[in-house]
């Protein structure tokens, strides 16, 4: 049962206090933590019960799509926001350019994460990847391996739909490219991209299993773990549309696999930081990753953990070691360079 209630424009809603773990996590009934994210409630709140179970303390929850970093700051010291937790390293960072988180120090998190997968000075901290694939017909595809350069080979002229590439997944994968290849290379990149275009660019990652679908094309670029939930969803539309792709992990030549996270940062005025820590430990446990890989089909940051069937049958995930933090430096010339090509035009 999952007791965390969100609320959408207010602070509100108190998870249901559960037992004592008599853990060194433990702590009084009274305490709480509050949480502002921009993640979609079903995907934390069994999470957040169980942190509650394991401590006692309260999580105190927000939810908005947009503008949480912006209302922290506006709320400025007497901001009650102990931690965000949202998607795209772009968001992440956003919290960090507009001065609303403090730095952490903590061993728990720094063997549980990755080094590129964390920023350097403690600011964020990642909690979960998605890896950026591509869905391929399985009618019209035979490809088993394709890199992202491949997406700009003339043979998938007429062939790809995608998202905007302004939008933040994709922003992201270029700043990647800019990281791994150059500001010149991911120009043309972007330019042999956009030839092969089946249509403009619209609509979101289901929207390209979609077309794929209806034959507008035959592959596209999509997180992975939107394919879990068409497949597990209740919309009958969004299973035939996952039922007529198939993932491919893409690469960099002579690279690995872009990934992107959702993450959490513990905030400049965060009035009660000792509990904020405690929420981000318990985050990276292995019980906690364990519901990030079984529930929200995404990647679990932390080795060893068990990931969902549907999305072991993908292959294996081998992330791109580049630090994400470089691509989050990066994201600016990556939009200005989808601007410059007219890649939505």
């Amino acid at each position: 049962m999952m007791n965390a209630t969100f609320a959408r424009g207010l602070l509100a809603g108190a998870v249901a206090l559960g037992a004592l773990a008599g853990s060194g996590l433990a702590a009084s009934a009274e305490e709480v933590v509050n949480v502002y994210t921009n993640r979609e409630p079903g995907l934390y709140s069994a999470t957040l019960d169980e942190f509650t179970k394991a401590t006692g303390i309260k999580v105190n929850a927000i939810f908005s799509e947009q503008g949480l970093a912006e209302r922290i700051r506006a709320e400025g010291e007497n901001s009650p926001a102990d931690v965000l937790i949202t998607v795209d390293i772009g968001r992440i960072q956003e919290a960090v350019d507009l001065g609303i988180t403090q730095p952490v120090k903590s061993e728990a998190l720094n063997s549980a994460i990755p080094a590129q997968l964390r920023d350097p000075e403690g600011r964020w901290f990642a909690l979960s990847m998605r890896a950026r694939s591509i869905y391929a017909s399985k009618d019209r595809v035979k490809d088993t391996a394709i890199t992202y350069e491949d997406l700009a080979d003339p043979k998938w002229k007429g062939k790809i739909c995608t998202r905007s590439f302004q939008h933040q997944y994709n922003i992201a994968l270029t700043a990647a490219m800019i990281v791994k290849h150059g500001e010149a290379a991911t120009e043309e990149w972007l330019k042999g991209v956009k030839a092969n275009l089946a249509k403009k660019p619209s609509g979101g990652d289901r929207d390209v299993a979609k077309d794929i679908l209806a034959g507008v094309c035959d592959i596209g670029l999509g997180n992975t773990y939107y394919v879990g939930l068409m497949t597990n969803g209740t919309n009958p539309d969004q299973k035939k549309w996952a039922e007529a792709i198939r993932v491919i992990l893409p690469t960099f030549k002579g690279g690995k696999t872009h990934v992107n996270i959702s993450g959490i940062a513990m905030m400049k005025n965060a009035p009660h930081r000792e509990n904020a820590l405690k929420l981000m430990e318990y985050m990276v446990t292995p019980a906690a990753q364990h519901v990030f890989a079984d529930v929200n089909y995404e990647y679990p940051v932390r080795a060893g953990i068990e990931i969902n069937p549907l999305v072991k049958s993908f292959g294996t995930l081998h992330p791109e070691e580049m630090s994400l933090a470089e691509v989050a430096k990066n994201r600016a010339k990556a939009s200005a360079l989808v601007d410059k090509v007219g890649f939505d035009r």
